[in-house]
């Protein structure tokens, strides 16, 4: 028997032990209850919201006159909210990370961002929302308004951008700032052209969850973007972002707790994953068409 079969053996026979087999069991079933419940989760809603879905609730504000309800200045409120705060933040936390990752000498400094990052992330909502009243609304007076939401969103977000990016730039090789560096490269350059696209996945990723935030916060948006959406948008997009106006999440908040209306919850539960799974695969695209044009300069 040669030493090749032996190492074999006994790597097969390793497999085979029964505390594996137990572990692995675990392993499978953890993983299919976490996915049991997402869907449950996830059906359950569509089942308990898609009744009430109409033409009208989707097209329409809501008018306490007639009784009728519409949710169409919430659904473009929350698109405002995502863009001005991916606008600011992503541009921000992913220049953060390359000065923290490519420039930063200062050992100290570096620790003491890395620690103000992480505090910040375990911040709860509501205290961000307190900070944008004050400072946004009322010493910047930006007053409460759609863009005093996305500035306190920007601040709840950053520290998941800077994080997330930090983290995909870390796990780009040295050997690609090496290669880039010696053919005399400017360190501008080879971020930009070879950093950058080599970690769009990690960013790509962080923009995904800072949009999950942002989709689902609602404790800060009460205090600094308002608490209802009765109007349709006007047409001025700068009158429209100045002024107050709820999201989504706040309205599921308005309609589900504080009035008891469910249905009308559920229904904007659906609203607000559909929303969330349309952002998704789309940034999920555009993850593809880079890395395919990353690809094909390689």
């Amino acid at each position: 028997m040669t030493l090749n079969s032996l190492k074999v053996k006994s790597i097969n026979e390793r497999r085979k032990r029964p505390g594996d087999k137990i572990l692995y069991f675990f392993i499978f079933l953890f993983t299919a209850a976490v996915f049991a419940m997402v869907a449950f989760f996830v059906v359950y809603i569509f089942i308990q919201g898609i009744p009430m879905m109409s033409f009208e609730f989707l097209t329409t504000a809501p008018n306490p006159i007639e009784k009728t309800i519409g949710i169409l200045p919430s659904i473009i409120n929350t698109l405002y909210i995502i863009l001005i705060t991916l606008l600011i933040a992503v541009p921000v936390g992913v220049g953060g990370a390359i000065y923290i990752g490519e420039y930063a000498k200062n050992k100290r400094l570096i620790s003491i961002i890395e620690f103000t990052t992480e505090t910040l992330s375990g911040i709860p909502s509501i205290i961000f929302g307190v900070f944008g009243y004050v400072f946004f609304c009322t010493f910047l007076n930006l007053k409460v308004s759609l863009l005093s939401g996305a500035l306190t969103l920007t601040l709840i977000v950053l520290p998941t951008i800077v994080r997330t990016t930090g983290e995909a730039l870390k796990a780009v090789p040295n050997s690609y700032r090496e290669a880039a560096m010696g053919i005399g490269a400017t360190k501008w350059y080879m971020i930009r052209t070879i950093l950058l696209p080599s970690a769009s996945r990690g960013i790509i990723t962080a923009v995904i969850l800072a949009i999950g935030r942002i989709v689902g916060e609602s404790a800060a948006l009460l205090l600094v973007a308002g608490g209802s959406a009765m109007y349709m948008p006007r047409g001025n997009l700068i009158e429209q972002i100045m002024s107050s106006g709820s999201t989504l999440s706040v309205e599921l908040y308005r309609y589900a707790y504080s009035r008891g209306e469910n249905e009308v919850g559920f229904s904007i539960a659906v609203v607000l994953l559909t929303i969330a799974i349309i952002l998704n695969i789309a940034v999920k695209l555009i993850n593809q068409k880079l890395s395919e044009g990353t690809n094909e300069k390689k």
